[in-house]
């Protein structure tokens, strides 16, 4: 594989969350704004509003959450280890990764083993509220035995549970390989609030000097 599609795959593999949370986090907010201005200028109801904002902002949350491991947005507390040598630095931090990888892989197992049913023996069940799209319903002749869904069909919302433990797990597999590297020493987030207060207080001993 050449370094161009490499760098491709892993652009690609990168952007994933970006663009996903990207579009939920906007339908979201068109949905909740469309509403409100139905029910303030209208007098009116969209019935599916509710519903459809919990599954997005559920899919938003767990995406964000894998979104959050690979820029090492999670809050922490590494007042010891980053005070350690790299050798034992890298060590903990390997341990870190290890503790995760164990979490998620037991989450994947469960949320797995808790969608499929919705696509096998439980096809049928449905949302409470969300119209299923015309454009979707060849997946009644698929799982639910020809028979046309009127909602949603449930697994369908439920697939982020499979999707973002997935996604987790790649991306506590993609930080280990970045410490083993040296790339970084941790997966939470940086101390750059400090070092921003750290650069503003030495601009300003500058600037006073200057003065003087």
């Amino acid at each position: 594989m050449s370094a161009a599609d490499s760098n491709a795959r892993r652009s690609a593999t990168d952007n994933f969350e970006e663009t996903l949370i990207a579009i939920f986090l906007g339908l979201m907010t068109l949905v909740t704004f469309a509403n409100v201005v139905a029910r303030y200028v209208f007098n009116d109801n969209i019935l599916w509003a509710l519903e459809t904002t919990v599954f997005l902002f559920a899919w938003l949350v767990l995406l964000g959450t894998c979104y959050g491991v690979k820029k090492s947005l999670h809050l922490g507390i590494d007042i010891v280890i980053a005070r350690l040598p790299e050798r034992p630095r890298k060590i903990f931090g390997l341990i870190t990764i290890a503790a995760c990888l164990a979490f998620s892989i037991l989450l994947l197992i469960g949320s797995w083993e808790y969608w499929y049913p919705f696509v096998t023996k439980r096809a049928f069940l449905e949302v409470n509220d969300i119209p299923m799209p015309w454009f979707l319903q060849f997946l009644a002749d698929w799982l639910n035995e020809g028979e046309k869904y009127e909602k949603i069909p449930r697994f369908i919302p439920y697939a982020v549970l499979p999707i973002s433990m997935t996604l987790l797990t790649w991306r506590f597999i993609q930080a280990g390989i970045r410490i083993m590297s040296g790339d970084i020493h941790t997966i939470i987030a940086s101390h750059e609030a400090e070092e921003m207060l750290e650069e503003a207080v030495a601009a300003r001993e500058t600037g006073q000097k200057a003065e003087g």
